[in-house]
């Protein structure tokens, strides 16, 4: 029988903590106006390339601690709302901001990436209707909280 040499502490790959180092993760710290208004540049550029429809990007700050803002899409089907998602992901990842988490790219009925200071949200028209989260943003007089100019001019035309 034969044994094998003992391995040597702090050389194998399992000993060394997975994720990212405290303090290297990318992108902007939380509340960096510069870093949020870039990455809403890109993720809008993202839903605009995707052909999101529907978009409205709600301004939050004050309202919760969770995010500053809330990004809302549609897409015409699971297939198109889980290609909108993704396209958002990679280029936010191509931004050098990681997303902290997704949920439902599975069903693809109602993706959620979590963007630390933005919270996208893309559904398919039903489900949107269905849970109208733009209604839990509205002030008291039924106007969104401060609903960026994208989906102002939508509500002109």
């Amino acid at each position: 029988m034969t044994t094998r040499p003992a391995a040597r502490r702090g050389t194998s790959s399992r000993s060394r903590p997975k994720g990212p180092r405290k303090g290297s993760a990318k992108g902007s710290p939380k509340g960096s106006p510069k870093g949020s208004a870039a990455l809403l540049r890109v993720v809008t550029a993202a839903l605009e390339d995707m052909k999101a429809v529907n978009v409205q990007v709600i301004d939050v700050r004050g309202l919760t601690d969770v995010a500053d803002t809330l990004i809302i899409a549609s897409g015409t089907s699971d297939r198109h709302v889980r290609s909108i998602a993704e396209r958002v992901i990679e280029q936010a990842k191509a931004s050098g901001m990681r997303p902290l988490g997704t949920e439902g790219r599975r069903e693809g009925e109602w993706v959620l990436v979590d963007l630390r200071d933005i919270v996208v949200h893309v559904m398919l028209p039903r489900i949107r209707e269905f849970y109208a989260l733009e209604r839990l943003w509205e002030s008291p007089a039924g106007e969104p909280g401060s609903v960026h100019a994208s989906a102002q001019a939508a509500e002109r035309t």
